[in-house]
């Protein structure tokens, strides 16, 4: 038996309960965002101390629609209209057809064209319908959010149409939190788990030829073809390009960051873990200590950490942030083919010498999940977080990483050719930013090794710049004292201090 879904479906629902000024909503095709959008519309005018609803489409038909929608839901809601038709404005000489409800409040809802002078003057709440497709979106934004001054809403609905578009550009900027609008993100089959079939079958009835929600779906992606992935799965087209430009990573790297690589040979693995441990301490000692010491011991630190055993490679990626804000890479360490316990002993003695260390973004995904875990033990899941690397993770985290470079808050890279093609390796894949599968380079070491690479350092600095730019521990930390395991000598973890914030 089918369920009778609610008037408003959840996604409905948090869209025309979203209080924000300016809310975006990147959506499917034909899941009624538009149809209860004039629902919000009707009870933004109708009531008496409300304001004019203005809305903007780029067609006729769908203007139309909407105003239809709007009178059905006045009706539903038992306000009076006063006036309900067609109006003309001229616009620079040319007759501009409208279409509007009056209120008895005296308030109106007013479908306009999509240009921008055409809200210019006006005030209220004002909704832009299917924005990535209007011809001057810059223009009709920069007419609407005046309307911010004297109390009016700005509301932005649109399927995608590709990446190099304004809309997508605008959802981008808020990921990256340059624009504090809310956003919200509605697939297609979102949608059918939320009651749209269940919505369509109640419409049409035993006029719905699929008796199944499986088979309506499946009828619904055929339809749309290689399309479904923009329109259906809210997936922008043309999403293949280099998502960081190399003239954009290359401003940001400096000669005199250092970086640490070391690679061992397969048999190191076989030598017996203490004599491992020794050779490991002794490098730690010579390579990294002169580093670490040289690290400012008044300013905040943090790391990022991206795990690989065998292959590609385990980066650690130090941040300093400076009286600035500005985040500058101070280390870069680099190990191949290095076992379990000594990437282990390589991170706490890192770690431990890092002054002011603040926080720590580690690789939490496969193998990984077990250093980072050792870690977090060790220094707390407050200083260590343990990412696992998702979709999600990335669309939501990868346009801050750019801004962080657009924005000069990301800098002093090292200037080096293996990690800026590290960093140019990230690619828009599906609408989300993030490294493909296969291995990203493949470098020869001393003309007969091969290093294979798979944007380590990327995903090392990625890691880092979220760590310090997320919240950190609330107040003044005393500090933090590292404990040995239990039966640990000081060899096996280099050295156990006490540093002061």
């Amino acid at each position: 038996m089918t369920r009778t879904p609610p008037v408003l479906l959840p996604y409905q629902q948090a869209w025309v309960s979203d209080p924000a000024e300016v809310a975006v909503w990147e959506k499917s095709r034909r899941i009624g965002a538009s149809w209860c959008d004039a629902s919000e519309a009707v009870l933004t005018a109708a009531p008496e101390g409300g304001m004019d609803a203005l809305y903007i489409g780029y067609s006729e038909d769908m203007t139309r629609e909407y105003i239809d929608d709007c009178a059905m839901w006045a009706k539903a809601f038992s306000f009076a209209a006063a006036w309900f038709g067609e109006v003309v404005y001229v616009d620079e000489g040319q007759d501009i057809k409208a279409f509007r409800i009056d209120f008895a409040s005296g308030k109106k809802i007013l479908a306009l064209s999509s240009r921008p002078r055409s809200i210019r003057g006006k005030q209220g709440r004002v909704t832009i319908d299917e924005a990535a497709f209007h011809d001057d979106l810059p223009g009709l934004m920069k007419a609407s959010l005046a309307m911010l001054i004297w109390g009016g809403k700005v509301r932005l609905l649109s399927s995608h149409n590709g990446t190099n578009n304004p809309f997508n550009e605008i959802v981008g900027a808020i990921r990256a939190g340059r624009l504090g609008y809310s956003l919200h993100r509605t697939t297609f089959r979102e949608a059918v788990a939320q009651g749209l079939y269940q919505r369509v079958a109640l419409i049409q009835g035993e006029r719905l030829v699929d008796k199944t929600e499986a088979a309506w779906v499946d009828k619904i992606y055929a339809m749309y073809g290689e399309t479904a992935a923009e329109e259906l799965d809210v997936i922008p087209s043309e999403g293949g390009g280099v998502f960081l430009s190399m003239a954009l990573i290359e401003s940001r790297m400096v000669l005199e960051t250092p970086i640490v690589r070391r690679r061992w040979p397969d048999s190191f693995g076989q030598v017996p873990e203490g004599e491992r441990r020794r050779e490991v301490l002794a490098w730690c000692e010579e390579e990294l200590q002169p580093l670490l010491e040289s690290l400012d011991p008044l300013l905040w630190h943090g790391f990022g950490e991206d795990f690989a055993r065998v292959g590609d490679l385990s980066v650690t990626a130090v941040l300093e942030e400076g009286h600035d804000l500005v985040r500058r890479c101070r280390l870069v360490i680099e190990l191949g083919n290095c076992p379990f316990r000594q990437q282990e002993q390589i991170v706490t003695y890192v770690v431990d010498r890092l002054p002011r260390m603040r926080r720590g973004a580690m690789d939490a995904g496969g193998n990984g999940a077990a250093l980072a875990e050792y870690a977090a033990d060790r220094y707390g899941s407050a200083r260590i977080e343990q990412i696992k690397l998702s979709e999600a993770f990335y669309r939501e985290q990868m346009p801050r990483f750019k801004a962080s470079f657009e924005d000069a808050m990301l800098d002093a890279l090292p200037r080096d050719d293996q990690c800026r093609d590290d960093l140019r390796a990230i690619r828009t894949i599906n609408g989300v930013p993030k490294l493909p599968n296969a291995a990203t380079q493949r470098q020869t070491s001393g003309g007969t090794e091969k290093v294979q690479r798979h944007g380590d350092f990327a995903i090392a600095l990625f890691l880092a710049d979220y760590a310090l730019r997320v919240e950190g521990l609330p107040g003044r930390c005393d500090g933090f004292v590292s404990e040995p395991r239990r039966g640990a000598d000081e060899e096996d973890l280099g050295y156990a201090s006490r540093q002061m914030l």
